[in-house]
């Protein structure tokens, strides 16, 4: 243990001095930039910094011979040990561990966990862009939904590349189930994230969807399948942590569930079917169906929407050029005005969607 006024090496930040007041001090800290404390918010540290690293400006070490660390090592033993061990289990002094070299050596490349974690989460967003589909679109048949070969929909087919979208984003949280722990309100948009809601947006244009219905489509695909994933995550996360089966868990409730089904007071629940909760039903696939046709609805609302008013503006043409007599007509001041670039950006309240979820993935 560090006499008081000593430094001691840190593990999730820079050196600190270690002494009476150290705990408190540092909280004042974390809580006047804004930084979270367990680490598990995407945002929460030197955004300026993570931006530098994410998109490549920043300066990079050149003192001295090549050296063996690489930020791209650092990023890929901190993303194994959040796979093998949870987020909790990543810190400075871990990843320094698993890397064989000092931990004050990994501040060279990055400044805290928080950094760290901003890297992270691109990276794992960016592996489906170059990732093969799950299992072809055979398998899984999207009503209206037009497969090409591999099983990648084929351009405008946005009913297929929601179902894409949808089973690429399971599977990347299958692989990396700490990304349903951190708070992504505030997500870094580096490089894999813009790209992946670049494609997303591309694939999805056909179904001729204002703007922020696009974005709500995105938004509402992935909640859907983060529901799912979750429940299956705290599942395999009760048995690790109980050492109790799904199978003995519930047999040990048997016995007063079977005197509630007899007592007459659960009617209903008494009456269903003996496979009503047969694990052999596929909740994702019959969610995801109902997901897509009420897109389906939607499509068309829009659709006869756009014939109405165009046919509007067709009946108020033929007006004025009958009052014209025929003769030129000025020009047509009901198409929807040019808005500057920057006015996309303009916040309004919401967040960005995960972009882990995309069409390519």
């Amino acid at each position: 243990m560090a006499k008081d006024g000593a430094t001691t090496e840190p593990t999730d930040g820079p050196a600190t001095t270690a002494g009476t007041g150290t705990a408190a001090g540092a909280g004042a800290a974390s809580a006047a930039t804004g930084r979270a404390a367990d680490g598990t918010a995407t945002g929460s540290g030197d955004i300026a910094r993570s931006l530098e690293l994410l998109w490549g400006t920043g300066d990079r070490p050149s003192r001295g011979p090549k050296p063996a660390l690489t930020l791209d090592r650092i990023v890929t033993a901190a993303i194994a040990v959040a796979d093998a061990e949870g987020l909790p289990a990543v810190s400075m002094r871990r990843i320094s561990t698993e890397l064989g070299t000092g931990t004050m050596s990994l501040y060279r490349y990055v400044p805290g966990k928080a950094e760290l974690l901003d890297l992270m989460l691109d990276r794992v967003l960016g592996e489906p862009l170059s990732a093969e589909p799950g299992p072809p679109a055979a398998d899984h048949p999207v009503p209206g939904g037009r497969p090409a070969p591999g099983g990648r929909p084929v351009p405008g087919d946005w009913r297929g590349a929601i179902d894409t979208m949808a089973r690429t984003y399971l599977d990347n949280l299958g692989r990396h189930p700490w990304l349903l722990k951190i708070n992504q309100a505030r997500t870094v948009l580096g490089p894999s994230a813009l790209r992946g809601l670049e494609s997303a947006l591309t694939a999805l244009r056909s179904m001729g969807l204002r703007d922020p219905e696009l974005i709500g489509v995105i938004i509402t695909v992935n909640s859907f399948v983060e529901g799912l994933a979750r429940t299956r995550a705290d599942a395999a996360e009760a048995v690790a942590q109980t050492g109790l089966s799904d199978e003995e868990f519930w047999e040990n409730q048997r016995p007063y569930l079977e005197r509630a089904m007899l007592s007459g007071a659960y009617p209903m629940m008494a009456g269903m079917s003996e496979d009503t909760f047969s694990a052999d039903f596929d909740h994702f696939t019959f969610g995801l169906r109902r997901l897509i046709a009420g897109f389906e609805a939607l499509v068309a609302e829009r659709a006869a929407e756009e014939a109405e008013e165009e046919a509007e503006t067709d009946g108020r043409r033929t007006e004025r050029a009958g009052e014209d007599g025929g003769g030129h007509r000025g020009p047509d001041m009901t198409a929807r005005p040019a808005r500057a670039p920057m006015d996309l950006w303009k916040p309004a309240g919401n967040s960005l969607p995960s972009c882990s979820s995309t069409p390519s993935c």
